[in-house]
């Protein structure tokens, strides 16, 4: 059976009379990481705020580790690590320094050797001793990951974790964060790079005007809506024709290479037909479902950024 690491419950957050989020609930399961999308101002970051009880939410419950927030808040809240916003630093002092000032904060009793295993794990260790002034901003983005970790909670929440990252540094976030759901840890993470959610997540959900319209394992995203393929071939007007009769949408041409869509039961016609026709097919590649193209047809449009 699938343990259960985070679950919300019909959340609903309003202010006066307006709904802000209504009637939210899913569920993140152990080692998943959990990809939370919409345009600007659809609720996302209410939601996260409302996980963790920075926000009050007027309706709908939410556990953690199966408890409840509301009448477990300590032990409930002690499960969880975050990063809301840009996380926190003493820029004079030490990464070392910063995260054991954490750990002594925590609740828990954190020795030194786990601080080292969690430095590991970010792999920070080679820089650990240095002052965060001198850092990039993708080690102190790690910093902070390793600073939402020192007390081992089963959920990581990151709000918009890329922000500003180079390219290296969003591919060395991305195997990080696989890393720690392959270690056991639950993601929820939620971001405007939708591509970045698409190599990160197993599951998304949208959230549109304050509701969740849906959610989807990324598996299922590529495997049911691959339709399109792109076609190299010898004589471009020939192939209009003949596409022209079979059950394809034409989505873009660019002199002799074409992007279609079909239905999966209808691509062997493709082959066919252009082969009777004395056409060469010089390439035939199935592009992989984009969650940007998903997400505005679940959106309708409503935006790109998330």
């Amino acid at each position: 059976m699938t343990e259960t690491v985070l679950k919300l419950e019909h959340v609903t957050k309003k202010i006066g009379q307006k709904n802000i989020v209504h009637d939210i609930s899913f569920d993140i399961h152990k080692g998943e990481v959990f990809g939370l999308l919409g345009p600007n101002g659809a609720g996302k970051t209410t939601i996260i705020r409302s996980i963790v009880g920075l926000i009050r939410r007027s309706e709908g419950t939410v556990f953690i580790n199966g408890k409840n927030v509301d009448t477990e808040y300590k032990a409930a809240i002690s499960e969880v690590g975050a990063i809301i916003e840009n996380p926190e630093f003493y820029m004079y002092m030490s990464g070392w320094a910063n995260l054991k000032q954490f750990a002594r904060m925590s609740q828990k009793n954190i020795t030194d050797e786990h601080v080292r295993e969690i430095v590991e794990l970010v792999k920070l260790t080679g820089a650990i001793n240095q002052k965060v002034k001198t850092y990039s901003l993708g080690m102190r983005q790690r910093l902070g990951v390793a600073q939402a970790l020192i007390h081992s909670p089963a959920l990581l929440i990151l709000d918009e974790p890329t922000n500003g990252l180079d390219p290296q540094g969003m591919a060395e976030f991305r195997t990080l964060i696989r890393d720690l759901a392959t270690n056991g840890t639950s993601v929820l993470i939620s971001s405007h790079l939708l591509s970045e959610i698409q190599q990160i997540t197993d599951r998304f959900a949208i959230i549109n005007k304050g509701v969740l319209t849906h959610i989807e394992k990324m598996s299922d995203l590529i495997e049911n809506h691959v339709a399109a393929y792109k076609l190299k071939v010898s004589d471009p007007e020939a192939t209009k024709t003949v596409l022209a009769t079979l059950p394809v949408k034409l989505v873009a041409q660019n002199e002799n290479l074409f992007k279609i869509e079909v239905a999966h039961e209808d691509v062997h016609l493709i082959a066919r037909a252009l082969i009777q026709a004395n056409i060469d097919l010089l390439e035939m590649v199935p592009l992989q479902a984009s969650l940007e193209e998903r997400f505005l047809e679940l959106t309708k449009g409503g935006g790109a950024e998330v």
